[in-house]
């Protein structure tokens, strides 16, 4: 008998440990809002690959490749921080382009299970996202899809680098950035409009 509880015991230990100590979830976060304008307006405003003046955390965009597969740009942020993304693919006939993150700079350095660790501007790893328009109705949606990892890769994150953190900071850029958007043809664009779905 006590042979048996001791193997439950230890089984039971096994997966609380594991629970508690997991790794990083992917996660998908998918932004929309409708704007009552023609797809191709809007389309226009948000298409060029090196042009960023539409999304309010962007200070500056420095760009090569135009809107071809493998263009990269480097946005530098209003905070000071930098971003640098590549194309992935380019859709004109869709109104839709994808592209990933492949650098960024530090925003700030944390101690954290007696380690030093660099926080991105961005806390997360592995993201790319997708942005699309479409007609709808008399106007149109637009659709703004990331997926991601949360920044620290391995178990136990520090508050700055965990899954709630990376979903709080992208969903503050999309919804941004799409509110933004919508004020160049609706001004009574806010917050309310973007709905934010986030799975894992």
């Amino acid at each position: 008998m006590k042979k048996i509880t001791f193997i439950v015991s230890a089984v039971l230990l096994f997966f609380t440990a594991a629970a508690t100590a997991h790794g990083p979830v992917r996660g998908k976060l998918t932004a929309t809002v409708h704007i009552d304008a023609p797809a191709d307006q809007i389309w226009a405003v948000i298409k060029n690959f090196d042009d960023m003046s539409w999304l309010p955390a962007v200070a500056s965009t420095k760009a090569k490749g135009g809107n071809k597969k493998g263009a990269t740009r480097v946005l530098t942020l209003k905070n000071g921080g930098t971003i640098t993304e590549k194309l992935k693919s380019y859709k004109e006939d869709k109104m839709s382009y994808k592209y990933k993150i492949t650098d960024m700079s530090t925003a700030k350095t944390i101690q954290h299970s007696g380690k030093e660790e660099k926080v991105p501007v961005l806390p997360v790893d592995n993201y790319q996202a997708t942005i699309t328009v479409k007609p709808k109705g008399n106007g149109s949606d637009i659709t703004w899809v990331a997926t991601y990892y949360r920044a620290y890769m391995n178990n136990n994150p520090p508050p700055e680098m965990n899954e709630e953190a990376a979903d709080q900071a992208v969903s503050k850029v999309f919804t941004e950035g799409l509110v933004h958007l919508r004020s160049k043809f609706q001004p009574d664009a806010d917050e309310s409009m973007v709905k934010i779905k986030i799975k894992r």
